[in-house]
């Protein structure tokens, strides 16, 4: 299973004195060396943390795959366009989110998604969506036309009772075997960790994750080297 590491917190802290440092492309370059196999980062309407230039610049340094969050708007399709990531993600954004809240209501927005999508594939870039697990979302992103799709996590993460997680964990398996007989890709993530991350690596269907904000955290007092590393080594089964 892949590794996908999502560095938008290295950005949060320079952002939160304007400054220089840390710098989220040398982050990039330390979790690739470390076994990323991609880099994801989302690009807020806010620029809360990630900046045009970070996007643009990571396109060039990346080496393995650069994965790009954004909303689906005609302002975010264009900057894409030209910037040409290797993957988008579509997702939900609200103005006061802490973090994703939930994943994109597909059906309700089909018309728009599609849009977004045909301009993206016309720069081919693979378009990712990422949708709550639940059967008609992900038949609605092969609709559309996405060529993969990211399951929110959150549910399973953040279940308080083995009920509610053994639940939650069978509804994102089941979600992952209708992805892969749409022929849709199959990635997951969200409040996915070191302790949590290993039954969802036991879904054969997945082949990557989006995970973010525990390596970050964990990179604080270990480096970031050892806390992709020791993540990377969480998804071999």
């Amino acid at each position: 299973m892949r590794l996908s590491v999502n560095i938008d917190h290295i950005a949060t802290l320079r952002e939160a004195r304007k400054s220089y440092e840390p710098d989220p492309l040398f982050a990039a370059q330390l979790a690739e060396l470390s076994g990323a196999d991609g880099i994801t980062v989302h690009l807020r309407a806010d620029r809360r943390h990630i900046q045009d230039r970070d996007v643009s610049l990571l396109k060039e340094i990346v080496k393995t795959k650069l994965n790009v969050e954004m909303a689906s708007t005609n302002q975010m399709v264009e900057i894409m366009a030209s910037i040409q990531p290797h993957q988008v993600t579509l997702v939900p954004e609200k103005p006061n989110e802490v973090t994703t809240e939930g994943g994109l209501d597909v059906i309700l927005n089909e018309a728009q998604l599609r849009q977004s999508i045909v301009r993206l594939n016309s720069h081919n870039i693979k378009v990712s969506i990422f949708v709550d697990p639940d059967l008609d979302q992900v038949k609605a992103c092969s609709k559309i036309g996405a060529q993969a799709i990211e399951i929110n996590t959150n549910r399973y993460a953040t279940s308080k009772s083995k009920k509610t997680r053994s639940e939650a964990i069978k509804m994102v398996e089941d979600c992952a075997k209708l992805g892969i007989k749409l022929n849709l890709e199959v990635l997951a993530g969200h409040a996915l960790n070191y302790k949590n991350v290993k039954p969802i690596v036991k879904i054969k269907e997945i082949s990557e994750l989006n995970i973010g904000h525990s390596i970050i955290a964990r990179s604080v007092f270990v480096g970031i080297e050892r806390a992709v590393s020791e993540m990377k080594a969480l998804l071999e089964v």
